[in-house]
């Protein structure tokens, strides 16, 4: 009975893990499986006021974010005449990966350099893995080590309500 549960919930199950970290810098990758084809979940990634937390913005309002598909684009956010640009897109591959470059948060003014890989993998016509990666790399006082659950902590969150909305239509799962 345990085998049949856990083969009936392997489609949902999801990878993530700090890689490696250390004093001057940090991996991260999630991986996850959605019940849609690979062009949706690409699609749906790219409108990230729909799905990204509003707790983890500059002035609070996901609806402000925006990532414009184009190398040079902007992963940005725009309320009225404040603006961020949260990470520069460095590479696209329409409907397969986009790659980004830059620091999330509070990482952004630290000075330290970081790479974001989104790739969407087909399994087969109708489910998609997606495989998020992020590394950092640079100097912070005191080391990178202590970052990296936290930044790993916050991605889960992002991957998880993309995640939701994909397989459910809904960011976060009532209980």
């Amino acid at each position: 009975m345990r085998l049949l549960l856990l083969l009936a919930l392997t489609p949902f199950i999801s990878f993530a893990q700090v890689i490696g970290s250390d004093n001057h810098g940090f991996q991260i990758k999630i991986e996850r499986q959605v019940k849609v084809n690979q062009k949706t979940a690409y699609q749906q990634f790219l409108r990230v006021d729909q799905w990204w937390h509003p707790d983890h913005t500059w002035f609070g309002k996901a609806e402000n974010l925006t990532i414009t598909p184009t190398v040079g684009g902007c992963f940005c956010e725009q309320d009225n005449e404040k603006q961020a640009n949260h990470m520069t897109v460095s590479y696209v591959d329409p409907n397969n990966e986009i790659k980004m470059l830059g620091g999330l948060g509070p990482l952004q003014m630290m000075g330290v350099n970081g790479g974001m890989s989104w790739k969407f993998e087909a399994i087969d016509e109708s489910n998609t893995k997606i495989t998020f990666h992020y590394q950092v790399s640079g100097y912070v006082s005191g080391g990178m080590t202590k970052l990296a659950p936290i930044v790993d902590k916050v991605q889960r969150i992002q991957v998880t309500r993309l995640t939701n909305l994909l397989n459910t239509g809904q960011v976060e799962l009532k209980q």
